[in-house]
């Protein structure tokens, strides 16, 4: 699937994208703002959450965006909305962040999971991350609260940032443990498998190249890349269709089919804290959100989001499925 040239078009991948978020600004519903659908189950809160007030009478939209971490969840604000007496409106499964982004920004969206990279680096415009999580949070929480009326909660401990992975006996064979190494691997093995929205990121795979001594077209080139969907590229990795590919930290398959991880030890990667981010106004409607969502938040580890996540894509769990047997392994629903 090696058709495209990421070099030539990346230019106009980012006008593509900064068409397609402009497009959204005038009509969001038009980008695909939609439901995953089906029926999202409700409980009775119980242990920390038990002496949570009720938001029966508050209506409240979430959502998501179109990967399997969002979906689960965004299926766990939704399960827990409703099990507090809310309405809630369920838009999880929005596809891409741009659009994501922009529904809760224009207030169809009420509450969403976010990343601090991600916010930090494509919706705030940072060049640089800040590679301490609690200030690289605090940063995010006060640049959003005051250019966009838009509240972080509490984040959680897990950090689903971007890697490169390759197979087990890949990496032993080209003696490779870290991102550096990259250099040292014949170029005609340097071969790469990324999504078309990570090679336009600032924080994504040029730069990334750059910062590890590669120079893209001369290093690595157009031939020795290829862009496919990030659900694919777990396979081709382990295929071996590409050497190394684009992984996120907390996916499941990366423990079931035990791909190694590259260090990042230039330090690359922004951190991506998952945190509830909530409209001002509908916080300031229903304070108990806080209360309500926060102590899930805490309980939301690296190995804790690999399980629920390998349940769904290596298991075939369904997303909402997870979420609900998980609230109340966890302890902080009952059924019925």
């Amino acid at each position: 699937m090696n058709h495209d040239r990421v070099r030539g078009r990346s230019r106009l991948r980012r006008l593509t994208v900064a068409l397609a978020t402009a497009a959204c600004m005038g009509a969001s519903a038009a980008c695909g703002l939609g439901t995953a659908g089906g029926y999202s189950p409700s409980g009775r809160l119980a242990g920390p959450l038990a002496g949570v007030p009720s938001l029966e009478g508050q209506t409240i939209a979430v959502g998501s965006k179109h990967f399997t971490e969002q979906l689960v969840l965004g299926k766990m604000l939704v399960i827990l909305l409703q099990s507090d007496g809310a309405t809630v409106r369920d838009y999880t499964n929005i596809p891409g962040s741009a659009s994501s982004r922009q529904a809760q920004i224009e207030g169809q969206i009420d509450v969403a999971w976010e990343y601090t990279g991600t916010a930090w680096i494509s919706y705030l415009g940072q060049a640089e991350a800040i590679p301490n999580e609690a200030q690289q949070f605090a940063a995010v929480r006060d640049a959003d609260a005051a250019q966009n009326q838009l509240v972080w909660l509490k984040p959680a401990p897990m950090n689903n940032t971007y890697a490169f992975a390759t197979r087990q006996d890949t990496a032993q064979r080209l003696g490779v443990r870290s991102l550096s190494d990259l250099a040292r691997v014949p170029p005609a093995q340097r071969t790469f498998c990324v999504d078309s929205e990570f090679a336009a990121r600032n924080d994504g795979f040029q730069p990334m190249l750059s910062t590890y001594g590669l120079t893209y077209g001369r290093d690595v080139t157009d031939a020795n890349v290829s862009l496919m969907t990030e659900g694919a590229i777990y396979a081709a990795i382990d295929s071996g269709q590409c050497t190394f590919g684009e992984v996120f930290t907390t996916d499941g398959r990366i423990k079931s089919l035990n791909l190694a991880v590259l260090e990042d030890d230039k330090n690359f990667f922004p951190k991506y804290n998952v945190s509830v981010v909530v409209r001002q106004q509908t916080l300031e409607q229903a304070p108990q959100l806080r209360q309500l969502l926060e102590p899930v938040t805490d309980a939301l580890t690296d190995d804790v989001l690999i399980e629920l996540n390998a349940r769904v894509d290596v298991d075939g769990e369904e997303p909402v499925d997870v979420a609900w047997s998980w609230l109340q392994e966890a302890g902080f629903l009952t059924a019925g």
